[in-house]
């Protein structure tokens, strides 16, 4: 693609990386910092360049049925710059990998593989992770990573209106869910990343290489299901013991010997305890569960903010 002399002007000591053609001479070029809008001269219009930086806080997308208008959100600002819908998605990946490489999400030498918009979700699937953002714009500070190190196994679940992507991290599965039509190149393309960063050519070999197969840890309270419960067996009960007290009987008719600990009321009282220790267990699993899910959300709470200058 050739270079109008125009942008050549603005690139001062940059390089243009990346460029998508417009149609007829207008374009869209991409450098470390910056994304050069070139128009070409036409009968309502001279020649032009708009120059848009990589440092934005927030992108949005919108179609008609022509063009796709594009909304970067600056700190005191708002610029717009739009492109015919069927260069969108060409656009649209281009201008999220110059800003996550410009505010050093992407490492170097990184390159992302592919972008997804599915309604309020958008995806990007990388050479090293997959970045998820949820909500009503496409982009902004407020979204997830999930490095490929990190990935403990990989399902999908096909359904007839969507493809659930069930992704593990760290044993913690991650359910995403993308529409079945377009479902299948958002599968292909994260298998493919995925494969190639674990050296693998098969989904069955990835989980095969990446499954977590370490013990269970121990419990971070302290209270395992043995804690304070005697054994209802033990290694005694196979011999016999001389009853500590008399045997023979009364002048009564009635016997003095022990009582058998084994049998009857001695049992259901030792059930009766265990039961209530593993409720007692669960109720403290369910409290701290619900403490670490309320701390995971003030982190994230937390993150977004820093990133957003707060």
């Amino acid at each position: 693609m050739e270079i109008p002399d125009l942008v050549r002007g603005e690139l001062g000591d940059e390089e243009v990386q990346a460029g998508v053609a417009l149609g007829d001479e207008d374009m869209v070029c991409f450098t470390p910092s910056r994304t050069l809008v070139y128009r070409g001269e036409g009968l309502l219009s001279d020649e032009g360049v708009e120059v848009f930086p990589h440092e934005f806080e927030r992108l949005s997308v919108s179609e008609g049925r022509r063009k796709a208008t594009f909304s970067l959100a600056y700190v005191d600002t708002k610029r717009e710059l739009s492109v015919p819908v069927k260069r969108s998605d060409a656009v649209l990946e281009q201008l999220l990998e110059s800003s996550l490489r410009a505010t050093g999400v992407l490492d170097e030498g990184e390159t992302v593989a592919g972008v997804f918009r599915f309604s309020e979700l958008t995806l990007v699937v990388t050479s090293e992770q997959l970045l998820k953002h949820v909500g009503s714009v496409t982009w902004d500070g407020d979204f997830e990573q999930f490095a490929f190190g990190d990935v403990t196994g990989l399902e999908f679940e096909e359904g007839s209106v969507a493809t659930a992507i069930v992704l593990s991290v760290d044993g913690r599965p991650e359910r995403i869910k993308a529409p079945s039509d377009k479902a299948p190149s958002l599968r292909r393309t994260l298998q493919q990343a995925l494969f190639a960063y674990h050296d693998v050519s098969s989904l069955e070999a990835l989980n095969d290489a990446v499954g977590d197969d370490e013990e269970p840890a121990p419990d971070a309270s302290g209270l395992g299901l043995d804690a304070g419960i005697d054994p209802l067996v033990s290694d005694d009960d196979d011999s016999e013991q001389e009853p500590e007290g008399p045997t023979a009987d009364t002048d009564d008719g009635w016997e003095t010997a022990e009582p058998d600990l084994g049998s009857g009321p001695a049992v259901d009282g030792d059930l009766a305890a265990l039961e209530s220790q593993v409720e007692e267990l669960t109720e403290l699993v369910e409290q701290q569960n619900e403490q670490l899910q309320r701390q995971e959300k003030v982190i994230k709470q937390l993150i977004a903010e820093l990133r957003q200058g707060r």
